[in-house]
This record gives structure tokens, sequence and C-alpha cells, in this order.
């Protein structure tokens, strides 16, 4: 069971990677994304619901995980990573669920993994809020859930001031 726990919030083992996890990880489930919706057909509806899911999940796993470390937001957990970069992604394609560009989709994919990641490293506030006083796998994941809000907050006020 604890192998599986380390799979499940090291994202298969990308945790791992001594260079930059959490990048990779984002990376990851950027690329994964596309193949599900614009490879496999899968509704962006039900990848939702999956994240939820895998957000609850994730609050327990985590706390497993980091139960006997003393550092609570320890680099090679990054399921957090995958449930935040997901969250602009998922709302990008249900909100254009219209056949896209595959160069639009492509460039607004790169965007959000930036913005994410931007967001996620420099922590505005309320990201380092959960950061610094959350030191249990609520704060592990809360800091990457606003990152991605955040992303979608940028994109949506790109919208409206580009239309």
């Amino acid at each position: 069971m604890n192998k599986i726990n380390f799979l499940f919030v090291t994202l298969f083992g990308i945790g791992k990677i001594k260079l930059i996890p959490g990048s990779f990880a984002s990376l990851a489930t950027t690329l994964f994304l596309f193949i599900i919706f614009h490879i496999l057909n899968i509704s962006p509806n039900i990848i939702l619901v999956g994240v939820i899911i895998i957000f609850f999940i994730s609050l327990y796993a985590v706390n497993i995980f980091i139960k006997d470390l003393e550092n609570k937001d320890p680099k090679e957990v990054v399921i957090d990573e995958f449930i935040g970069q997901s969250i602009p992604i998922c709302l990008y394609e249900i909100a254009h669920e219209t056949t896209k560009e595959s160069t639009q989709v492509i460039t607004f994919y790169f965007i959000m993994f930036i913005l994410f990641r931007i967001f996620d490293i420099a922590k505005p506030y309320p990201v380092i809020y959960y950061d610094k006083n959350f030191k249990n796998s609520f704060g592990v994941i809360m800091d990457d859930v606003c990152a991605g809000l955040y992303v979608v907050a940028v994109l949506v006020l790109y919208m409206v001031i580009t239309s």
C-alpha cells in the first residue's frame, strides 16, 4: 500500500527527478491532458470530476506520505502540481468545447503551463498563505490550487480585454 501511495503522490515517480520535479510534473500533466482532450476526445467535464476526486484522495495520501517527515512539503510530492495545472486546462476546455485550431490550443496550453509555473514559484497571496500556514496536505495542495486559479483569472481577464 505504501508503494501505491508513493507512486500516486510522486505522479508515478516524476517527483523523484532531481532537478525541478514540479516543472516536470506540470509539463507531464499538460501533455497528458492534451492527449486526453485532443487525441482521445474525452469530455473535459469527466476529467474535471476526476481531478476533483484526485484532490480529495490527495488530501489523505499526502498526509500519509508526509506524516513522519520533517519537511511537510517535500519536492517529490508532485500530485499537487497535477491538480493545480489541471484546473486551468480543464476550465479552458470546458469554456471552449467547440473545435479549435491546434495552433491555438498549443499556444494556450503553453501559456497556461508557463503562468502556472510562475504563480507556483512566485507564490503571490493567497498562494504563499497556504504554503506558509498549513504544514499538512491541505497546505501542500491548496497553494497549487490557488496558483491554478490565478492562471484562470489571467486568462479570463485576457479574454475580456480582447473580446
